[in-house]
């Protein structure tokens, strides 16, 4: 009897990574399940725009971090130049994102989301806020701090410091 098949109990069925350990496949299904929702809404509404999911994380770094310089969402995003000139543009050219030359440096290039920017981002936050909210408000008062503390720690190694840079973690 194949795995896909009704009668199939999940505990007979037994995959293994190349380690030999049993690969949590009921989590990462259910992360698959999760991050389509989280991110529907939220690409429909980016759709009626022209916009992608790019978009989408350009303007969310814009609008956490007002004046964010584009090597550092180069690096963050781990996308090439041409990539990010193009989704940039794009914002720029349809008023979401403004770009300021650095008053140190003439050569740094700063990233602000406009009031339009800004408006659009919490629209399409909203929707993704509320869904988290949702699932969190489920479980027990400490939950959200081992929630988080799960997220980052799929984060890798190299880009912990960046979490905490941008507060999305504490250094603790």
């Amino acid at each position: 009897m194949a795995a896909y098949e009704k009668n199939v109990n999940k505990a007979d069925i037994n995959y293994a990574g190349p380690d030999g350990q049993a690969l949590p496949l009921d989590i990462m299904g259910l992360f698959f399940f999760a991050y389509r929702d989280f991110t529907g809404d939220a690409d429909a509404m980016l759709d009626h725009q022209g916009f992608g999911r790019a978009h989408h994380r350009v303007l969310y770094f814009v609008n956490l971090r007002p004046g964010m310089p584009v090597a550092d969402l180069l690096d963050i995003l781990k996308i090439t130049k041409q990539s990010l000139a193009r989704v940039l543009r794009q914002l720029i050219d349809n008023g979401y994102v403004e770009q300021k030359t650095g008053r140190s440096d003439r050569r740094q290039r700063l990233l602000f989301a406009t009031d339009k920017g800004r408006d659009f981002f919490g629209t399409l936050s909203a929707t993704q806020a509320s869904r988290i909210n949702q699932a969190i408000a489920t479980l027990p008062p400490e939950s959200r701090g081992i929630v988080t503390r799960f997220l980052a720690g799929m984060v890798d190694p190299a880009d912990q410091a960046t979490l905490e840079r941008l507060s999305l973690v504490n250094g603790d």
